[in-house]
């Protein structure tokens, strides 16, 4: 865990507002006394994300005040609609996680019944025990796939770094500093 900053909540609020109107971290950097690359750990990031959204909806308004105010209204349902599909299978996702996760905890609870001597007397309960595994699995599907694609669409902007090689060398404390030499 790194040092605690010497700076405030409030005061790095500060610094985020101004690097989005557009002043230099090396500046403000000075200002607060800090490094710029403490700046940048914290806002580089966020600050580029912040100001290609703003220029996406500036560009979105752009072209939707530039249609007709029926196109307006259609295009306006639309991404309406779009917003409400969305929610709706983020909520199936979250209910078919439920559920799969119910239906497992039932699953777990007919393998109590199986009797590990002689499993063929208990073909029943096995047989509950993959129907009930096979649902739990159907009804994770939605929820793995969402987590897939949110996966796929978050990419790392770099690399974390590889092994660092470590080298330690050890002295002899009983020889005087001048004899190690």
């Amino acid at each position: 865990m790194g040092r605690k900053s010497s700076l405030t909540e409030k005061q790095w609020a500060e610094i985020a507002e101004r690097l989005l109107k557009g002043e230099a971290g090396r500046v403000l950097a000075r200002e607060f006394g800090i490094s710029e690359a403490a700046i940048r750990k914290r806002f580089g990031a966020q600050t580029k994300q912040i100001k290609d959204v703003a220029n996406q909806l500036v560009a979105a308004e752009t072209a939707f005040s530039a249609l007709p105010k029926s196109a307006q209204i259609s295009a306006r349902t639309l991404a309406d609609e779009l917003k409400a599909i969305s929610t709706h299978l983020a909520s199936a996702a979250k209910y078919g996680a439920m559920t799969s996760h119910r239906l497992m905890g039932i699953a777990h609870g007919q393998v109590e019944q199986v009797d590990d001597a002689e499993p063929e007397k208990s073909a029943d309960a096995l047989t509950r025990i993959i129907a009930l595994t096979k649902t739990a699995n159907l009804s994770a599907e939605i929820p793995l796939r969402l987590l897939q694609a949110n996966k796929d669409a978050v990419k790392p902007e770099e690399e974390p770094p590889g092994p660092v090689e470590v080298t330690f060398v050890t002295k002899d404390a009983r020889k005087p500093a001048h004899e190690e030499d």
